[in-house]
C-alpha cells in the first residue's frame, strides 16, 4: 500500500516537472519557409506584419483569454496581457486597420488548423510538436 502511494507521488512530481519545463512555440505549416525573431513575431501578433514570405497574408490563430499558453506567449513576445490585447485589437478592428486573430479553444485545434492551412500560424506547447507542424519561432 505504501509503495503504491509512493509511486503515485513520484509520478505526480515527474508530471509537474515535465509541465513546468514545457515551453510555448510558434508553429506554421511544414511548407512555410518563414522563421521569426522576437521582433517579427511581435509584429505578426500585433497585426503589423501583413504578408508571409510566400506573399500571402497570415492566418493568425490565438488561444482564448485566460489560457496559460496564451499568457506565456504574449508575455514573452508582445508584452501584453489579455486586457491590453483586447483593447489593442478592438482599436485596430474599429479603425479598419486590422483583423483580429482567429480564436480556437485548444492547442490541439490550433495544431490541426496550422497543419491544414499553409498560411496559418499559431502557438502550442513544444511537447505537442510533431511532423504535422514546423516550429518557426521559440521565444
Amino acid at each position: 500500500m505504501r509503495l503504491n502511494i509512493l509511486k503515485i507521488m513520484i509520478f505526480g512530481l515527474v508530471c509537474m516537472t515535465i509541465t513546468a519545463n514545457a515551453a510555448v512555440v510558434l508553429v506554421g505549416h511544414p511548407s512555410l519557409s518563414d522563421s521569426f525573431t522576437t521582433s517579427t513575431a511581435k509584429k505578426l501578433y500585433l497585426g503589423k506584419l501583413k504578408k508571409l514570405s510566400n506573399g500571402q497574408p497570415p492566418n493568425l490563430i490565438e488561444l482564448p483569454a485566460g489560457n496559460k499558453l496564451k499568457a506565456e506567449f504574449h508575455q514573452k513576445v508582445t508584452n501584453k496581457d489579455d486586457a491590453k490585447l483586447k483593447s489593442y485589437w478592438s482599436r485596430l478592428v474599429f479603425t479598419g486597420k486590422g483583423r483580429a486573430p482567429n480564436v480556437l479553444t485548444s492547442s490541439a485545434l490550433v495544431k490541426a488548423e496550422v497543419s491544414s492551412n499553409p498560411n496559418s500560424i499559431g502557438y502550442i506547447d513544444e511537447s505537442e510538436v510533431d511532423s504535422s507542424v514546423k516550429v518557426i519561432f521559440k521565444p
